[in-house]
């Protein structure tokens, strides 16, 4: 009879939670890509790219003062690389408005944000109490991006129309929490576990919702379309331990979970 530690169990799902978080980290690429084609990415926002750099961030930083933290700083190393990535094409085809706009928010937000929560963790908080500090900041980010499919779900049961919530970015977003959940289980990290129980309370909901309503008759909401907006801020995948925010052009609710 064969025996599986726990250890490795974890590396497991660790394992699998890199690879559904690479996948979830690609989604937006047919996004972008049209972007490249158009030459523009007028209509589309840049909040949920600077909001999944910063889970991104945030949890690399956690991973890299944890000890022994590989699979964190694997998928969020390639979170932060994809999300500047995105970050530059926004802002290289981006209305002038829209660039200025997005750099300001990259500064505060990525760069200040950042920068101001590493300053006060080595000024003020003992050096045993560090890491902890750092994932509870990590996990009410998280907790915050997985929240964000409410928006999407809201506009589903108005609207009775799935278009804005792919079943497949819902199921990967689910199978993403569950695997950073038992991860964060198994190497009893509650930072990583915690936030992944309501992203896959939420991805649930989603598969749920579309089910209810696959077959329905779209209905239309003039304010949004007079809106224009085809990228929503619930496009953010964070990655398990992302704490969780994952996107798709025109989808509106779905947040990437962070990746852990």
């Amino acid at each position: 009879m064969v025996f599986i530690k726990v250890h490795q169990l974890a590396f497991f799902f660790g394992l699998m939670g890199n690879i559904v978080s690479f996948g979830v980290f690609l989604s937006p690429v047919p996004t972008f890509y049209g972007i490249y084609k158009k030459k523009s990415s007028k209509g589309f926002q840049s909040i949920p790219y600077i909001c999944a750099l910063a889970s991104a961030t945030l949890l690399l930083y956690y991973g890299i003062m944890k000890t022994h933290a590989y699979l964190i700083i694997s998928i969020n190393t390639f979170g932060c690389f994809i999300e500047i990535t995105y970050l530059f094409l926004y802002i290289f085809y981006a209305p002038r408005e829209a660039r200025i706009f997005t750099l300001k928010l990259i500064v505060i937000c990525n760069i200040g944000g950042l920068g101001l929560l590493i300053l006060l963790v080595n000024l003020l908080v003992p050096k045993p109490h560090r890491v902890s500090t750092v994932g509870w900041v990590c996990a009410a980010y998280s907790l915050a991006v997985f929240a964000s499919p409410l928006s999407v779900m809201r506009k589903v049961i108005k609207t009775k129309s799935v278009e804005y919530m792919p079943f497949l970015l819902s199921l990967s977003l689910t199978l993403n929490a569950v695997m950073w959940f038992f991860y964060g289980l198994l190497i009893k990290d509650k930072f990583i576990a915690m936030p992944n129980i309501l992203g896959f309370l939420f991805g649930v909901a989603q598969m749920i919702l579309y089910m209810m309503y696959q077959g329905s008759t779209k209905t239309d909401l003039p304010t949004e379309h007079q809106l224009g907006n085809k990228t929503d801020v619930n496009e953010i995948a964070v990655v398990a331990v992302e704490l969780p925010d994952a996107r798709l052009d025109n989808v509106e609710g779905s947040a990437r979970p962070a990746m852990k």
